[in-house]
């Protein structure tokens, strides 16, 4: 049982150094640095989420396993969310998952563990396949979708020209000037 309390207490220290340096790298360095470090369409569907769920965006992306972690650092950085409204919400969302992951890391021996890994690796290698293949298509297709553009479900149109930031007031997101 101290192994796997060990475990979550590492993981979750890691994962609260992490989002916070992303974050801080993204308060003072603004958007354009971040577009840098991540995809304009990345950071422009994080955007999007953060509109949409409002206040309660940081902590519905944290329990959400397929939304990228850094990408919501880095946004909430950009706005006037406050680091400690944002750290809350990120510990509590992180929490679920963290759990169930070290339980079933601590159970994994042997046959079980080998197998996981296999499947872990066949999941990476089909995602840089998925990209790739997007990559070549966007090419083909100069780059634009339309009746010639190959898409991809889960594909995700850029909806239109994207405010350069969000301003965090009484626990929502209004569109303002730049923050710094």
């Amino acid at each position: 049982m101290a192994s796997k309390r060990n475990a979550w207490v590492s993981r979750t220290a890691i994962a609260v150094v992490v989002v916070a340096a992303c974050f801080w790298i993204a308060r003072p360095l603004g958007r354009e640095a971040v577009e840098k470090l991540c995809s304009k369409t990345g950071l422009a569907t994080i955007e999007r989420f953060f509109e949409r769920h409002g206040d309660q965006s940081v902590l519905i992306a944290r329990l959400l396993p397929f939304v990228s972690f850094d990408f919501v650092s880095y946004f909430a950085g950009l706005t006037s969310m406050p680091f400690k409204g944002f750290m809350v919400a990120t510990g509590i969302g992180q929490l679920p998952a963290t759990i169930v992951y070290s339980y079933v890391g601590g159970m994994l021996t042997g046959g079980t563990k080998m197998l996981v890994t296999a499947l872990l690796i066949l999941f990476a290698l089909a995602v840089l396949v998925r990209q790739l293949y997007r990559e070549h298509a966007s090419r083909q297709g100069g780059g634009r979708r339309g009746a010639g553009a190959h898409t991809l479900p889960g594909d995700v149109e850029p909806a239109g020209e994207v405010p350069p930031y969000l301003v965090w007031r009484s626990g929502s997101l209004y569109r303002a000037g730049p923050i710094l």
